[in-house]
């Protein structure tokens, strides 16, 4: 279910913004964050994603304009990677599209009852999950 949700949201985002899904996620977490950066290993944590893929999904997105690598003063083996204008411009597209077609593709299908159990099994999953050593 997650990933046929993904792919049709996914689909819906590239076709009318040119965005994938990840471009879509990294783009939500940077704009959420302080001056609209976060640096590359936080940014890997909050996704959940590998150091090497986020590092070559990033250079991609750096290639289209969409985000920019910056320097850490403070420590020279760490780099930020902030939201460009372009990668703002295009989230702020594409967020009401994105979630309407949640809402369309998901929630609109579950009744208050479904919805609230959902999100107390989630609940669950997650605090179990993140407690784990």
């Amino acid at each position: 279910m997650h990933d046929l949700l993904v792919s049709e949201a996914g689909r819906s985002l590239q076709n009318s913004f040119g965005l994938s899904a990840a471009d879509y996620q990294v783009l939500a977490e940077l704009t959420r964050s302080d001056d609209d950066r976060l640096r590359m290993l936080e940014l890997a944590n909050v996704l959940g994603w590998e150091k090497s893929r986020l590092s070559h999904h990033i250079a991609r997105m750096t290639k289209r304009g969409l985000v920019e690598r910056e320097e850490c003063a403070d420590d020279g083996r760490g780099a930020y990677v902030k939201a460009a204008p372009a990668g703002r411009t295009a989230i702020s597209a594409a967020a009401p599209q994105h979630v309407d077609d949640v809402r369309r593709l998901f929630l609109d299908h579950l009744t208050p009852g479904q919805t609230t159990l959902l999100a107390e099994i989630a609940d669950t999953i997650i605090e179990k999950t993140t407690s784990q050593p």
